[in-house]
This record gives structure tokens, C-alpha cells and sequence, in this order.
């Protein structure tokens, strides 16, 4: 794998709620990460998929290791570093780890339901989780 300069975070340029949590990310996180819409990006390249990435928020490291959902918002956290670290890292370990996958996919499930989603928010099913 090609070593990244800064580590990439990958939302869904099509959803309003991901991209105004991206805004805050943006004005509040202080993370070393290129954030950029997976519209505007070559997945395959970076080892992954338009459906993971319609389906969640994705870190790609500065060694092109892939998270998803819960484990990149953790990921972004701990390298936005400061208040932000401890967060992250206690998002890492079970049984936090385990609540915040929970809470992730419930967010992602409903995001069209949330401040600033739209239709076009609504997340395809995941065929790992029926």
C-alpha cells in the first residue's frame, strides 16, 4: 500500500447531515485528516467500495488501513488529539467500543430523520446486518 501524506476522512457528499457534521468537524477538530466527499474520490484505490462508503464514514490511515463508522469517528478523534484523544481512544476499547458501533449505526440508520438530512440521506441496507 502507498504511505498517505495525512490520513483521509470520507463522508456522503449527497447527505446533508453528514455533510454539516463534517462542517463541525471542519470548525471544532482540530484532525490532521484531508476530509472529502466519496463522490470525489477513487475508493477503489484506496481498498474500498461506493456501497461501504454510502453506508458509513470511513478513515483511511497514512498506511491506507480502512475504518469504518464508529471505529473512523474514534480514529478522527485520537488524531485530532488534546480533549479530543481520550475520547477516541475510549471509543476503541469494549464495551464503549461496542455502545458506540450500536450508536453509530442507529444515527446512520435515521440520519435522513435528522437536522439537515434529506431523502437522498436515507442509508442502503448493509448486506453483513440484516
Amino acid at each position: 500500500m502507498t504511505r498517505r501524506e495525512r490520513p483521509l476522512l470520507i463522508y456522503d457528499g449527497d447527505c446533508g447531515f453528514c455533510t454539516a457534521s463534517v462542517g463541525f468537524v471542519r470548525r471544532r477538530v482540530p484532525a490532521s485528516a484531508e476530509i472529502v466527499a466519496f463522490q470525489d474520490t477513487d475508493l477503489g484505490a484506496l481498498g474500498t467500495t461506493r456501497e461501504r462508503a454510502a453506508r458509513e464514514v470511513l478513515w483511511v490511515d497514512r498506511h491506507g488501513r480502512v475504518s469504518g463508522g464508529a471505529q473512523a469517528a474514534a480514529r478522527l478523534l485520537m488524531d485530532a488529539g488534546g480533549a479530543w484523544w481520550p475520547l477516541g481512544a475510549v471509543a476503541r476499547v469494549p464495551p464503549v467500543r461496542w455502545i458506540a458501533i450500536g450508536l453509530y449505526r442507529l444515527i446512520a440508520a435515521n440520519r435522513h430523520r435528522l437536522p439537515g438530512g434529506t431523502v437522498t440521506c436515507t442509508v442502503p441496507p448493509d448486506p453483513r446486518h440484516p
